[in-house]
């Protein structure tokens, strides 16, 4: 029956299933799972919003319902009236007792759904990802990465800062040369941003408290489950901001989004398997670490028969790393004032040792390493000019980002926070593929 038809009966989505006990709905979806028993069929139906079950007793429908139903293959797309029932038993807490059903598209048997029940391989998988989104449990990921990246603007947006939204067609590199993807621009070279942060310097100077959230891309030929190629970051900058106002700042957003995401998403969570205690304790204050105390703590780590390698002071950390050094803490650990030499050179070194940088790393616990890395920026225009020429950087393409500094430069800090990385945390993800839509690794660029 068509909508305006005011005998027909309402159309709802599954996850607002439960404001319709005992009355007759329309859902539209499509069929997840079908088993029959006997004159029963048990219809799983899933609508982009949940799953429900539905129940068919051949002699309650008609002969052509009943066979509709029975002749259905798995993903066919349909229309399906019934009354809703509750049962505590039933997936959801209610069964759709089904009335009448219309196919909109059938899948047929000599070319079925290529995803079943059974194992797939990742290559499979990742193959055939246009498909595989449909999944229950790639469906909850994405439910919690949309809740991520919502709570993470909520946060900003009701704290003071001002979304701006830096090119993504740059000029030069801002994390180093080594990674950068280019392109034609009208017959002169030019990037995809690595980052907007030296964008949103120039903005924050003009707002005070701002943020950027877009797409970013690192040409890291890197295969471990950290790393994608392209990426989303959220980046806030905060002008008059010392790097002890930069650390309140990360663990407060931190937890929002962790709170955020426990209290709307926890059944998606528990679908994944996820422990909510684990995100029940993110809650800031977060543990603080100098870089000194952490590569003391790697080094006796080696020493113990923790870790194989052994650590050299001066370095920067890797993957392993990070992972044994994030998962002493329950919650995420803040590693602060690296060397310099290890860092960008838009880093503000610090007044009490210049070798070391006003810099932090946020860790996340359980092994998942870092999830944000920011800092206090120079604001000295010799120095970041010198710094610049130092890293063999083109000094014309920073003359704008040298402008900062001759035209009413002030203290600031900020960070980069990767939205992959912290739903493949807070998800419990072994690899960053799953945490986006569309993966872009080193060696897949399809579907």
């Amino acid at each position: 029956m068509p909508p305006s038809d005011p005998h027909a009966a309402p159309i709802v989505s599954i996850d607002q299933i439960a404001h319709h006990d005992g009355q007759t709905v329309t859902l539209r979806g499509w069929l997840y799972n079908l088993r029959e028993s006997g004159k029963l069929l048990f219809p799983i139906f899933r609508d982009g919003t949940g799953l429900i079950q539905g129940v068919a007793h051949k002699a309650g429908v008609s002969a052509e319902v009943f066979e509709a139903l029975r002749s259905l293959t798995q993903e066919s797309s349909l229309q399906v009236t019934g009354r809703v029932r509750a049962d505590q038993r039933a997936l959801g807490g209610f069964e759709l007792d089904i009335e009448s059903v219309t196919v909109l598209h059938r899948i047929p048997e000599s070319d079925p759904y290529p995803i079943t029940p059974k194992e797939h391989g990742v290559d499979f998988l990742m193959e055939h990802r246009h498909l595989w989104v449909r999944s229950t449990r790639q469906a909850a990921i994405l439910r919690i990465r949309a809740e991520i990246m919502r709570a993470a603007q909520e946060y900003f947006d009701s704290n003071g800062f001002i979304r701006t939204d830096p090119p993504i067609l740059t000029p030069a590199a801002c994390e180093g040369t080594s990674t950068l993807f280019p392109v034609d621009y009208f017959g002169d070279e030019a990037f995809l941003t690595q980052s907007g942060q030296l964008y949103v310097e120039a903005t924050a100077l003009a707002l005070g408290k701002v943020y950027s959230f877009g797409p970013t891309f690192r040409a890291e030929k890197s295969k471990t489950r950290r790393h994608l190629t392209e990426f989303w970051m959220i980046e806030p900058e905060v002008a008059f901001c010392d790097l002890d106002g930069l650390l309140e700042l990360a663990e407060n957003f931190v937890s929002h989004i962790a709170q955020s995401v426990l209290a709307r998403r926890s059944p998606e969570l528990l679908t994944l398997g996820r422990d909510l205690d684990r995100i029940r304790a993110i809650q800031a204050p977060f543990p603080r670490l100098s870089y000194d105390e952490a590569a003391s703590m790697l080094q006796q780590a080696h020493k113990d028969g923790h870790l194989e390698h052994a650590f050299q002071y001066g370095d920067d950390f890797g993957s392993p790393d990070e992972t044994w050094l994030s998962s002493q803490f329950d919650r995420p650990v803040m590693v602060h004032r690296y060397p310099a030499a290890v860092k960008a050179f838009y880093m503000q070194p610090d007044p009490a040792n210049p070798s070391l940088a006003l810099c932090v790393d946020v860790l996340a616990p359980e092994g998942y390493g870092e999830i944000i890395g920011g800092s206090q920026r120079v604001d000295d225009y010799d120095l970041l000019k010198s710094r610049i020429e130092a890293h063999n950087l083109p000094i014309e393409a920073f003359q704008w980002y040298l402008d900062l500094r001759r035209y009413g430069s002030v203290p600031h800090s900020g960070f980069g926070m990767g939205i992959e990385r912290v739903v493949a945390w807070l998800c419990g993800l072994e690899h960053v593929r799953e945490t986006i839509p569309f993966a872009r690794t080193l060696n897949r660029i399809f579907p």
